[in-house]
């Protein structure tokens, strides 16, 4: 509870202190933003480069972690993350849907069995997270997609499953806006194989009301929507705000 008391009165100053900076003042102040790893560090961190280009006051910490970022903790003041918070006093939206699809290189399709098919997919090798190690079931695509694939090689980074995946040696499901950007990795029967997730958005209620805040939650949900065709498979460039 004493806790609870300490955090309205900090955010009670932070809001009198922009009250007294005025209008007429630049924004200013420190923003931290908890991301997972792959969104994090190819979506945000490009879009985030920008917004402090355009408000060079503003100082932004991003943290794309492979695990769940606490608000409670006071780890970040922003959260994107996989599923919503199902309690606690938090502001919380929906940002956006995004697409994986099964990714492989040229090469690994010309030198292996032809993949017309789901069931031609038995003969092929996957990479893929570590299951018991995941930290969000909405991690486990292989196992729902086509169970019973074998996966030769296994992380709990998307970012080495991405990697992994450049060297022409297995198939990937991969987010679109991680694979799309890089033109050696080809989509495999996107029809078939399509999954949508979505991104959620939070920050605690007190914190929510500081004009930084607002400015980079703003932000952060322009860029998203701007960025749709990206973000589901449609596009390979990435838009930005300016």
């Amino acid at each position: 509870r004493l806790l609870g008391y300490a955090e309205s009165i900090e955010s009670t100053l932070h809001m009198a202190c922009e009250q007294v900076s005025g209008s007429g003042v630049a924004l200013s102040g420190h923003v931290r933003m908890g991301c997972t790893e792959g969104f994090g560090s190819f979506f945000i961190t490009p879009q985030l480069s920008h917004f402090v280009d355009a408000y060079p006051a503003i100082s932004v910490d991003i943290l794309p972690l492979p695990h769940f970022i606490s608000l409670s903790k006071r780890e970040a003041d922003i959260v994107i993350a996989l599923e919503r918070p199902e309690h606690g006093p938090y502001v919380c939206c929906k940002l956006c849907d995004y697409r994986l699809q099964l990714y492989a290189t040229q090469d690994y399709l010309d030198k292996h069995p032809p993949v017309r098919r789901p069931a031609d997919l038995g003969k092929h090798s996957f990479i893929s997270y570590v299951d018991d190690l995941a930290f969000s079931s909405e991690l486990l695509y292989l196992a729902n997609v086509l169970p019973g694939a074998s996966a030769n090689l296994r992380s709990t980074s998307v970012i080495a499953q991405f990697v992994a995946a450049q060297q022409g040696r297995s198939l990937a499901i991969l987010p679109c806006f991680l694979a799309a950007q890089d033109q050696r990795l080809l989509p495999v029967l996107p029809e078939e194989i399509n999954i949508t997730r979505q991104f959620w958005m939070y920050c605690r209620e007190d914190l929510r009301k500081l004009k930084r805040i607002t400015l980079l939650w703003d932000y952060i949900r322009a860029v998203t929507e701007q960025n749709q065709g990206l973000l589901m498979g449609e596009s390979r460039e990435m838009l930005f705000a300016d």
